[in-house]
């Protein structure tokens, strides 16, 4: 850590000092957005309590995404960090600096990078454990789920940013009660909660990259929402995985909170039992194991249309997370596939141990059994139109100033006529 994890480091955008702001000086993460409503080009920006600092403050160009930057390097970040920090908290440089700032309630906001690849991956144990039991309750876990990083090659075409309206897929399906499947909108729609790692630096095709590098190919971390059609991938994803109960939409949050940014915050990695094996070693690493993994508090909100705000429905932690992030791109690499700058890897649904902590309405509904009660009498055991699913998340340590990844929310349409 450095200077710019003061705690007592204060900036002249006053908003920036308020405790409760997700954007605090020491955070400074980096999203792309341009004036609302305006034909100007997308521009990379650094989020400052409730403003946007245009990066061409610091003479920078970074055209309609932050791949550039991503790859970039550690090294560079980090300088790229201190110099931010500087402008922003120096009083004598708020005369030539403010009129670089947007405030975000006037600014449009977009997927801060090309995604030119995106895996989603199952590393919280127990949402494997609990999603699991619900088809082999003798057996929850398969016999590689200790040993490899389970995860399967996404759609990045359909990511879209927080506030893109998604669109209830069709598809087929098959319950027991049908002789061969039908084609229809899906009746169990879901959200999981979930972290996407951005790629920095990638790797030539065909040099894997050894675990005790692996951190330094992360430019930052983002919220993800990996919509999901249950019942569609109930019927579709055996033997192959999923496939179009996944691919209509992925929600990510439009700031990277920066892997500097998060220094504080670092923790052990998942704590195995004494029955767990340990990782093989092209996946150990002592440092990792340490303080590979991140203190992050995971959230969940639902708002209906017949609520006036939304109501948290789960809260669960990243350090719940069986494979830290390092542990996923040296896998991810490990036969030599290439990463490139803009790449996302995802966590997989992070719940937690109890069932307020658990992260998708499988689990909160017991596979919709037990409908989950939401004020004014409502019910969910799935999400429904018109329905709101937000998710946020925030670090907090005592001694720390407390940060924030923003949100990555999306609302739910009904299914397109055919």
């Amino acid at each position: 850590m450095n200077a710019t994890h003061d705690p007592k480091l204060k900036s002249w955008v006053e908003s920036a000092n308020d405790p409760a702001s997700d954007f605090p000086i020491q955070n400074l993460p980096f999203g792309v957005f341009r004036k609302k409503g305006s034909k100007e080009a997308r521009r990379g920006g650094v989020a400052i309590g409730d403003q946007i600092l245009d990066l061409a403050a610091l003479g920078l160009k970074t055209g309609p995404n932050l791949n550039v930057v991503a790859a970039a390097g550690r090294k560079t970040w980090s300088e790229l960090r201190r110099v931010l920090s500087g402008l922003l908290s120096d009083p004598k440089q708020k005369r030539k600096t403010r009129k670089y700032l947007l405030p975000q309630s006037k600014a449009e906001l977009f997927v801060p990078v090309a995604i030119g690849d995106y895996s989603d991956f199952f590393t919280g144990i127990y949402h494997a454990t609990n999603t699991g039991r619900m088809f082999r309750p003798d057996n929850p876990l398969l016999p590689n789920y200790h040993w490899v990083p389970i995860g399967y090659h996404g759609r990045a075409s359909s990511i879209v940013v927080s506030g893109t309206p998604v669109t209830r897929p069709s598809g087929q399906r098959k319950g027991p009660e049908f002789p061969e499947p039908v084609f229809g909108p899906s009746r169990r729609l879901d959200f999981e909660l979930e972290v996407g790692y951005v790629i920095g630096p990638g790797n030539a095709l065909g040099k894997p990259i050894p675990i005790g590098k692996a951190a330094d190919h992360v430019f930052g971390l983002v919220l993800f929402n990996d919509w999901s059609a249950r019942d569609l991938q109930a019927w579709e994803y055996q033997p192959l995985g999923p496939f179009l109960a996944k691919s209509f939409a992925s929600t990510v949050s439009p700031w990277i909170v920066t892997m500097e940014a998060l220094e504080p915050f670092r923790c052990t990695a998942f704590a195995r039992s004494p029955d767990q094996p340990a990782p093989l070693p092209y996946l150990r690493d002592a440092g990792d194991q340490k303080h590979g993994n991140f203190d992050i508090q995971l959230e969940a909100y639902l708002r209906t249309k017949k609520m006036k705000k939304a109501e948290r429905i789960s809260r669960s932690n990243f350090r719940h997370a069986f494979w830290t992030p390092a542990q996923v791109v040296a896998h991810q690499a490990s036969n030599g596939c290439n990463l490139q700058p803009g790449d996302l890897l995802a966590s997989g649904t992070i719940s937690g141990p109890t069932p307020e902590s658990y992260g998708s309405m499988l689990e909160l509904s017991d596979g919709g059994k037990k409908p989950l009660a939401l004020p004014g009498g409502e019910t969910r055991s799935f999400l429904e139109d018109g329905d709101e699913l937000i998710l946020r998340a925030r670090c907090e340590s005592d001694g720390r100033a407390p940060i924030g990844f923003g949100a990555a929310a999306g609302t739910i349409r009904p299914a397109r006529a055919r």
